[in-house]
């Protein structure tokens, strides 16, 4: 018996349960994370919800016979989107996820504790980033499908649509700590950019391929 092989298709709107899944799924430096988060859709929040519905067409999933099993989403702008979500996203969360006390906050897992961060103190990304690389990813593969080159479709794929949107460039950061993600995106070609407190990754689309 051969089961069905993973194939890359655009995100539909049924499949916002399972981005959420598969964010909290690799929350913890690319392991799963439901220990580590009281609210489990957090993370899928922070991360994922918001790009599958305010840029759908930036959204891809990998799906085999089990399911929805990864998903890569994008912004085309940064600062533009950045802004949306300070207008549209944030508030809703910032009521219904409060901003922990300085001693509730020391209990929290430091994953968590940079997903509160994100709603109730968002950083606006710097010109010299978005300057050139205007365009930023998230991407996440469960285990099951790791090792089979879907995150290097996923990637192949919305930087196509980046391209087609206008892009001159792609940016994403990943934690410290996750030296596999690391690895991956510098195998892929990324450059990676001077940063203080996480390791951020670029992708310039004007430079002469080859």
């Amino acid at each position: 018996m051969t089961s069905e092989p993973a194939r890359i298709r655009p995100y539909q709107s049924g499949d916002l349960d399972e981005l959420c899944r598969i964010c909290l799924q690799t929350a913890n430096n690319g392991g799963d994370g439901t220990s580590i988060f009281r609210d489990s859709r957090l993370p899928g929040h922070v991360y994922a919800a918001p790009y599958a519905l305010f840029e759908p067409s930036l959204a891809f999933v990998a799906a085999d016979a089990e399911g929805v099993g990864g998903y890569v989403v994008a912004a085309l702008d940064t600062a533009a989107f950045e802004q949306r979500l300070q207008r549209d996203w944030w508030p809703g969360l910032r009521e219904s996820h409060p901003e922990p006390s300085p001693d509730l906050a020391g209990e929290l897992s430091s994953q968590e504790q940079s997903a509160l961060e994100a709603i109730h103190h968002p950083r606006t990304t710097p010109a010299e980033l978005t300057g050139d690389f205007p365009s930023h990813l998230h991407i996440n593969l469960v285990p099951r499908l790791q090792g089979q080159r879907l995150g290097q479709q996923l990637i192949a794929t919305v930087v196509s649509a980046l391209r087609a949107g206008g892009s001159t460039g792609l940016h994403l950061h990943v934690r410290p700590g996750n030296y596999r993600a690391a690895g991956f995106y510098q195998h892929l070609g990324f450059a990676e950019f001077p940063a203080e407190d996480r390791r951020v990754f670029t992708m310039d689309f004007t430079a002469p391929s080859g």
